[in-house]
């Protein structure tokens, strides 16, 4: 069994998905496992992960818009630190993913045809991301 490690720092445009699905393969080809595990595993409380579709971006810009409208900006949060959009940042994240385990097949994500790996950026500002790749088998 082998074990392979990796950070990586992304940077977001703000509230919108990152497709990290290449950078991510590209950590696999480096770890030369061909059947295996890779975690992947954000090290922040205001973004998060998601495997979605990759084929029409109209599926990200409605899950963008159903998940303002499940913890919008205008709420009275108690709160708001970093401004505004801090806390409704924070329940966003809370109700999606901090990690994504993706099977390794011959030396490939086996992700589906129609499917991508997204960074969710939750808050409106840019921002750096850490993440961590954890890759596990033979």
């Amino acid at each position: 069994m082998l074990i392979f490690q990796r950070e990586i720092t992304i940077n977001t445009t703000g509230a919108n998905f990152t497709d990290i699905t290449h950078e991510v393969q590209k950590i696999v080809d480096q770890s030369n496992i061909k059947t295996g595990c890779c975690i992947i595993f954000i090290r922040h409380t205001s973004a998060s992960l998601v495997i979605q579709e990759n084929a029409d971006r109209a599926v990200l810009r409605d899950l963008n818009h159903w998940l303002s409208d499940l913890a919008p900006t205008e709420r009275d949060w108690e709160h708001n630190d970093e401004g505004v959009d801090d806390m409704p940042a924070h329940a966003r994240a809370a109700i999606t993913r901090t990690s994504e385990n993706i099977p390794i097949a011959n030396g490939r994500l086996t992700l589906g045809t129609w499917q991508g790996l997204y960074l969710w950026e939750h808050r409106r500002r840019p921002h750096q991301r850490q993440l961590v790749i954890h890759i596990t088998g033979i």
